[in-house]
């Protein structure tokens, strides 16, 4: 596929184009920022005007595009001032959006974010491992800002039977050099905020693809999170050190996530190969995929 990546130039956004690319597919970045050349259009996102075309085809670069992963936006609340981050991050979306069943693109997989879920837990989570069953929980205006995106979806695929809409809730996203830091075993509340969990890039590329594979037209929302947490302490001491009182949707092993991956497991075939503890060298105990308590 041809396939339009925004904010290709970002953090997880370099990985998905680079990755996008070696399994074949034609990729143009779309980024406020970035190297001039083939496959790079500059575009402010804000600007519908910009968008539109941009997404409908610039000289001698491309006519058109086939799918869309839409990655870019101020990525984290406390980046920028709350209204900045709304004003940016919502009126780059719908602007993508709208742009995009405006010129016939069925196919969207966008970053959601785990912020959905009730980050930072100061109002502890309603079971353990957290999933997609709940209602979303913004607690900042930046997860606000996702839980809205995420609402404009589901009535632009009400509108257009025929477009797929993916939203990957991705975790915090890390790169091999972060990975010194790692692990965090000091201060269980140190990561409490988002259940110990993260994503590598490189997974997060691969649940990217996936998505542009396989999902049906609809849409859909799934957590994207590494098989394992961030820590080397297990987790029944992490749990009984931070949220003693949650309930257990169902037993968890010593170091497997608990930003629940079971859904994106089984609809999209998502199978995560990249762990924090390879780079250091750390044993795991991780089970093999589907083989720690029922799905969900």
């Amino acid at each position: 596929m041809r396939i339009a990546v925004t904010g290709s130039s970002g953090k997880l956004g370099s990985v998905v184009a680079a990755e996008l690319r070696a399994a074949g597919h034609e990729v143009i970045g779309l980024d406020a920022v970035g190297r001039r050349g083939p496959g790079f259009v500059q575009v402010d996102l804000t600007d519908h005007g910009q968008v539109i075309d941009a997404l409908g085809g610039v000289g001698d670069q491309h006519d058109g595009v086939d799918a869309l992963v839409h990655l870019a936006a101020i990525p984290a609340p406390g980046i920028r001032s709350d209204i900045a981050t709304f004003h940016n991050n919502i009126a780059a979306t719908f602007n993508v959006f709208w742009a995009a069943t405006r010129l016939g693109i069925r196919r969207i997989v966008y970053a959601s974010s785990e912020t959905v879920l009730g980050l930072p837990f100061d109002v502890p989570p309603p079971y353990i491992p957290v999933d997609e069953d709940y209602p979303a929980r913004p607690e900042s205006v930046y997860s606000l800002v996702k839980h809205l995106e995420e609402q404009l979806a589901i009535e632009l695929v009400r509108w257009h039977p025929d477009l797929s809409i993916t939203a990957l809730r991705f975790s915090n996203v890390m790169v091999d050099e972060d990975y010194a830091a790692f692990p965090f075993d000091d201060d269980p509340l140190e990561r409490k905020w988002n259940l110990w969990g993260y994503i590598d890039a490189r997974d997060g590329a691969q649940a990217v693809q996936r998505a542009l594979e396989v999902a049906p037209p609809g849409f859909d929302r799934f957590i994207i999170a590494a098989a394992d947490t961030v820590s080397t302490v297990p987790n029944e001491e992490l749990i009984a050190a931070v949220f003693p009182d949650v309930p257990r949707k169902r037993a968890v092993t010593a170091d497997e996530t608990l930003l629940s991956i079971d859904k994106a497991r089984r609809l999209l075939g998502y199978a995560p190969t990249h762990s924090w503890r390879d780079s250091r060298g750390t044993s795991s105990t991780r089970d093999t995929p589907g083989t720690s308590g029922s799905r969900t």
